[in-house]
């Protein structure tokens, strides 16, 4: 995956320009408006803060005064001047509402929390945000999507894994306790260089801990398996690893308590023989 500093405004610019153009296209020879969410939908989705504060920090470095010279884009999260009046009237009740800092954050909010109740994952609306396509098999990303939407969720996974205060523990120096068979596998972006990583139904790591909050971070992917997560001896949720792109670090599974207190994360293989469960870090919040 290309740095961020590798790929140069005016590329970036010509690519956006370039799907605008294609979408706008397929619009018109449609002589409708491109399909949508809902405008209005019921609660927030997890974790929309994390994915607002991501991607603004791709679209503009979090600046609200941002101008694409290319496509006129505007502002902390780049709205397309075709866009803003639609989007403001139908967020802020006024198609006339200037795009100052608070309309910014309300209309982008309210866009990215529709996107998100209607596509249902926050790759998805990175890539429907950059293209306006609302594609649901990253395989069928273009290589500059594929980066986008890549550098969206990476920051995304950041922040939720460790910009925020908590502990970080690297798999081999976690305590946890790894059986039925595990192994160690290199990758320049995992932390450490390493992960620990099964494909055997039923290997399990059990890592034990003192604090409020615990997250998972490993590699998900096209060859990836399923696992059982168990909290306190407690199945809590099974979690599917396979993607449509390699991402060699994201917030697999996280959980958190009211107060701190003492608790167990196991992590067992439920997947199909051959599918690997891959472990990076955990971090822990006090």
């Amino acid at each position: 995956m290309p740095d961020a500093g590798r790929v140069p405004t005016a590329l970036r610019a010509r690519f956006r320009a370039a799907a605008i153009a294609a979408t706008a296209f397929a619009v018109a020879g449609a002589g409708v408006l491109a399909a949508g969410p809902p405008a209005a939908v019921a609660h927030d989705p997890p974790g929309i803060d994390r994915f607002l504060r991501a991607l603004a920090a791709v679209e503009s470095n979090g600046r609200y005064d941002a101008v694409n010279g290319t496509s006129g884009a505007y502002g902390r999260y780049q709205i397309l001047p075709m866009n803003w009046p639609r989007w403001a009237r139908r967020y802020l009740g006024d198609a006339a509402a200037p795009p100052t800092p608070d309309n910014q954050e309300l209309v982008a909010r309210a866009k990215v929390h529709s996107l998100h109740h209607w596509l249902g994952s926050w790759d998805l609306v990175a890539h429907w945000w950059l293209t306006g396509n609302a594609k649901t098999d990253p395989a069928t990303f273009s290589p500059f999507a594929t980066w986008y939407v890549q550098r969206v969720m990476a920051i995304y996974d950041g922040a939720a894994s460790g910009e925020d205060g908590r502990t970080a523990y690297q798999e081999s120096e976690a305590g946890a306790i790894y059986g039925g068979g595990w192994s160690r596998a290199e990758h320049d972006a995992y932390a450490g260089d390493t992960v620990a990583w099964s494909d055997v139904v039923g290997a399990s790591a059990t890592f034990a801990f003192s604090g409020r909050s615990v997250v998972w971070i490993g590699p998900i992917g096209p060859t990836r398996g399923r696992a059982d997560v168990y909290v306190d001896g407690e199945l809590v949720k099974t979690v599917n690893l396979r993607a449509g792109g390699f991402r060699a670090r994201a917030v697999v599974f996280m959980t958190s308590w009211p107060e701190p207190g003492e608790h167990t994360l196991r992590i067992e293989n439920a997947g199909e023989p051959g599918r690997p469960v891959a472990i990076d870090e955990f971090r822990v919040g006090d």
